[in-house]
Formats: C-alpha cells, sequence, structure tokens
C-alpha cells in the first residue's frame, strides 16, 4: 500500500522544514510525497529543494488559494491512500503513517481520521488545545461534528469518484469535502484513537472574526450544495463543539 502524503506551501521558509522531515522519518510505509508551492518568494523552495529526491513531485507555480493548490497535488497523487500535511504542522511520531496503513488494510474501510493537538508557534512543547476526535458515526455530523481534516486519509478511489476539493467555498471546502464523502456518499471510516497531527495555532478559518462568520455560512453551504438540508443551528453548535478541546490541554 502506497500513502501520498501532499503538503501545499506558500511562503513558509521557517516551516516547511519541519513538517516535510516528520514526513520523511515515517518508518515502515511506502511513501509518496507532494509538494505544491505557490511560487513562494521567501527562501521556501530552496528548503524544499534540500530534500533532493525524497521529494516525489514538485509543482511550484501560483495558484488560486490553498485548495487550489491540493487539488493539484490530488491529481498529481498515485498512491492507494492520500492525506495532508499542510507546512505549518508536522506528524506527530514515527509512527502514524504505519499506524494509518494497518486500518486500511481492511479493505472495507474506505477513510480513517485520527485526533489532533494545536501547539504554540513558538514553543512545540505547549498544547493549547486538544482535538479528541472519539468513535464514528454519521449522525454527530448533524450535532456540529467534524473529524479534524488534517488528520483525515482517504483511499485515492474515493476522490475519483466523489471528487475533489469544491474551491468556490473559501474558508469551508475541507468541512464540504468531509460532509460530501462521509454524510452523503457514506464512506465507511475508522478512528484512530490517537494524535497523528501538531498544528501550530492559527488556522484560516480562525485567524479574526470575519474570517469565522464567513466559515458558518460556508458550512451552511456545505450541505445545500450536496442536496442535504443544513442542521438546525450549525452556526452555534459547530463552535460549542471546540469548546472541550481548550479542557484537555
Amino acid at each position: 500500500m502506497k500513502i501520498s502524503v501532499i503538503t501545499a506551501v506558500y511562503n513558509r521558509r521557517e516551516t516547511i522544514g519541519d513538517a516535510l522531515q516528520s514526513v520523511f522519518s515515517q518508518r515502515n510505509v511506502d511513501l509518496e510525497t507532494i509538494v505544491v508551492d505557490g511560487d513562494s518568494n521567501d527562501g521556501t523552495s530552496d528548503v524544499i529543494s534540500q530534500f533532493g529526491d525524497q521529494v516525489s513531485k514538485s509543482i511550484r507555480e501560483a495558484d488560486t488559494g490553498i485548495y487550489n493548490a491540493l487539488n493539484k497535488g490530488l491529481r498529481a497523487a498515485t498512491g492507494d491512500v492520500i492525506g495532508f500535511l499542510h507546512a505549518d504542522d508536522w506528524l506527530a511520531d514515527e509512527h502514524v503513517l504505519s499506524d494509518v496503513a494497518r486500518l486500511f488494510a481492511d479493505s472495507d474501510v474506505d477513510g480513517v481520521y485520527a485526533d489532533l493537538e494545536y501547539v504554540d508557534a513558538n514553543d512545540r512543547e505547549r498544547v493549547h488545545r486538544r482535538w479528541v476526535s472519539g468513535v464514528y458515526d454519521v449522525r454527530k455530523f448533524r450535532r456540529g461534528w467534524m473529524p479534524p481534516h488534517p488528520t483525515v486519509f482517504f483511499r485515492r478511489e474515493i476522490y475519483e469518484r466523489f471528487g475533489l476539493f469544491n474551491e468556490d467555498l473559501r474558508t469551508a471546502a475541507d468541512y464540504e469535502l468531509l460532509v460530501r464523502m462521509m454524510v452523503r456518499h457514506g464512506a465507511n471510516m475508522a478512528y484512530l484513537p490517537r494524535v497523528t497531527v501538531k498544528m501550530r495555532v492559527g488556522g484560516a478559518s480562525n485567524v479574526s472574526l470575519t474570517n469565522r462568520l464567513n466559515a458558518n455560512r460556508d458550512d451552511r453551504q456545505a450541505w445545500l450544495i450536496n442536496g442535504l438540508k443544513p442542521p438546525l443551528g450549525l452556526r452555534f453548535t459547530k463552535p460549542l463543539r471546540k469548546l472541550p478541546q481548550f479542557l484537555r490541554r
């Protein structure tokens, strides 16, 4: 089983090395690494080049945003299973991908998700939030639940059947993709009960009140474009789901 890990990056010279090193340190896995650089101008490309042919495929060209970049990576991926690692994040330890592969050994499993920790941008050991996903039940989506997208892996055939990221949704394209795959099309998911990704604080949908309000609007649209009725109170239940994360530090 080959696992493709896609990293989209733009001007992240200080962090991209940590992200890639965490991928290349993985043990006992057939790995394809795809880096999509949106034509960075801060030296990011120099850091990427230091890894040489460890990077399976390197795409360097301007894009229209992160989901456009991730879609480029998806089109280039040849792995049986595909996941993402953002340029500010890193895999929690060297056994993450082998643990993911173990769950995909069950041919009935379409996707795998796990837990995530938000850490301080300047202190990797300081945990701000811990996102414990819990056992899968698709009905929880209607109560504001979702798995942390950076921990999610799908078989490549799932993307081939049901499509890539919807680039029209600015901050909720990852949420829409999960709703489409898991709610609309009923992907069979397996939960890996451990932290697989460490994320530096400051995600795109949370960095300002305006962005958060835009994300709430796009969350509702994610259901509508899939022919699904949005859950009542989604704009409240989804943010409220995050509150326990701050108590698990």
